[in-house]
């Protein structure tokens, strides 16, 4: 045998060393899945494992695939609550296995969660890891809330966990100093149900300890989420306002934060989060999910939870044919315009030409018309700058006409204009340049069919009232919706991008709200919030609970017309 091989092959068969991985305890703030550090979004991002939050709450688990967007499609998720056993030794055993580990932990790993109990199995076993911290409720809530937890005249700020049977009240109740509760629930039942567990017995501990019963007091419930809810008042009608506010629908349950102080006082003047104009509204997005993005971002600056519920889908033409001699004629001349009417016929015509191994620069020459701001936006990411759009408040195909210069035969070389577009657009812009005198190339660039249709769950949700708006952005929207769902509940605000698909509503029974100022879909979220501004304006005005239109739901459908 050959020396060489025979030693090569002794240490190809000897054992090898088992791979250590690493376990990564990271914080994922209070709730707002938009407060991960930099730092957890990159442990996320290259975890093998991952053990997700022990969720105090079902609505906390909203939250929770906002946060696992940033991990891998292969990661493993982990339950802690139904992983068999003992979660930290399950993940220092994924570890020793040679696996990445991230543990989520509410809030700060170290601060309020039982993170050192990891920390320390992973150093008994050996086991690599690191603290990635995060913001805790305690600064983080009343941040939310509009709590400056030191004012000006107040230097200290008090933290407890309120679970603690021990706790010396008297102690706590002295001097000026912030209180801050986390976990403010009973230890036992003897209170549970009276305004909420546990609140009651801290006010009046407090109030016996020497704090004046009007001192001024928050609960902050679901911080930092759209379900957060701030209930202020006073140590000595604290139980009364919760009561009150379980009675409006403003239900105040865990996790909550109970601030106890002079910081309270201004918190009308500094909340921000709660009186966005569509704060905790959930919106209907009906948009595939290519184009949803954008949308559902603006949105949730607006304080909505946007539900992407795609009603069409969009599918390359039947025959190729036509699109190749577009692209073809493009190339050598043939067109003076080519009129894009949607980001979809964008991207269509760019699809064929990366596929033909061309670029931007093929429309040298050619003249090029967006319909909307979106179009041209879309045009210009293609490296195309748009040379004609109609102004704000007229994008659409009529709109696009009326600014279009008609055909001159000394001034236009060419009277020919390329139009790809959807294959059920109308033809408004075709008939228009006919009339200018241009001659049109009518060409299928994609076809809409209607999606499929959504979860039972979303049917019901749209059906039943549990949507606050619907955005509708063309009439097909608007039939495929329907057609698939059925109609909005007579409660859903229904916001719609212009008069064509204002008509198509009404044509199907239901009653239009909101009608964007001009044909764009951020211009129609813009309205929608200011819908809601107005809304929410009126009902302080008239002293009345601010609710969403979900929370004013009766049971009764649309009337058809």
């Amino acid at each position: 045998m050959n020396p060489q091989t025979e030693n090569h092959e002794s240490r190809s068969q000897a054992p090898t060393a088992p791979a250590v991985g690493h376990v990564a305890l990271v914080g994922a703030g209070p709730g707002d899945p938009e407060l991960l550090t930099l730092r957890a979004v990159a442990l996320l991002a290259r975890a093998d494992v991952v053990f997700t939050l022990r969720e105090p709450g079902p609505e906390m688990a909203k939250h929770r695939p906002a946060l696992l967007r940033h991990c891998r499609d292969d990661a493993k998720v982990v339950e802690p609550a139904e992983c068999g056993g003992d979660a930290d030794a399950l993940a220092v055993a994924h570890a020793r296995d040679g696996h990445r580990v991230v543990r989520l932990y509410s809030g700060d790993p170290l601060l309020g969660c039982r993170g050192a109990d990891l920390a320390l199995a992973c150093r008994e076993a050996g086991v690599e890891f690191e603290i990635a911290p995060g913001l805790s409720s305690i600064s983080a809530v009343p941040a939310y809330a509009g709590v400056p937890l030191m004012p000006e005249g107040v230097n200290e700020v008090r933290v407890v966990n309120a679970k603690d049977t021990g706790l010396d009240w008297n102690r706590l109740a002295e001097g000026e100093a912030t209180l801050v509760a986390m976990f403010p629930d009973a230890p036992d039942d003897e209170d549970a149900g009276a305004g909420g567990p546990g609140f009651d017995r801290i006010c009046k501990a407090l109030i016996a300890g020497g704090r004046p019963d009007t001192t001024p007091v928050a609960v902050t419930r679901m911080g930092s989420t759209t379900e957060q809810t701030t209930v202020t008042s006073t140590l000595a009608r604290l139980t009364a306002d919760l009561k009150a506010a379980d009675a409006k629908g403003n239900t105040v349950t865990k996790p909550a934060l109970l601030i106890v102080g002079e910081a309270v006082r201004r918190q009308g003047r500094l909340s921000w989060f709660e009186t966005r104009p569509l704060f905790g509204w959930r919106v209907l997005v009906p948009r595939t999910k290519e184009q949803a993005p954008a949308l559902s971002e603006q949105l949730r600056g607006y304080g909505a939870v946007p539900e992407e519920v795609p009603t069409i889908s969009v599918e390359p033409p039947r025959t190729p044919q036509q699109m190749e001699r577009a692209v073809r004629g493009l190339v050598t001349g043939r067109y003076q315009w080519v009129a894009f009417t949607s980001v979809n016929a964008v991207k269509a015509i760019r699809e064929r030409f990366e596929e033909y191994g061309l670029d931007a620069r093929a429309f040298a020459g050619v003249k090029v018309a967006a319909v909307g701001e979106q179009t041209a936006a879309a045009l210009r990411a293609f490296g195309v700058q748009p040379d004609l759009t109609p102004p704000g408040d007229r994008q659409s195909a009529s709109g696009l006409v009326e600014v279009w210069p008609p055909y001159d035969a000394e001034l236009d070389p060419i009277e020919r204009v390329l139009l790809p577009r959807a294959d059920i657009a109308t033809e408004v812009l075709a008939a228009g340049l006919v009339d200018l005198g241009w001659e049109v190339d009518d060409v299928t660039a994609y076809r809409t069919v209607r999606a499929a249709p959504p979860p039972a769950p979303i049917r019901e949700a749209i059906k039943g009232g549990g949507f606050d708006a619907v955005l509708f952005t063309s009439s097909s929207t608007v039939r495929n919706l329907v057609g698939i769902a059925g109609k909005p509940h007579n409660t859903t605000v229904i916001a719609v991008i212009g008069p064509e698909t204002a008509k198509t509503a009404e044509e199907f029974g239901l009653r239009v709200d909101v009608v964007a100022p001009r044909t764009s879909v951020s211009a129609l979220a813009a309205a929608l919030s200011e819908y809601g501004a107005a809304q929410r304006a009126a009902a302080v005005e008239a002293g009345k609970p601010v609710l969403r239109p979900s929370q004013k739901r009766r049971g009764r459908r649309r009337k058809t017309l």
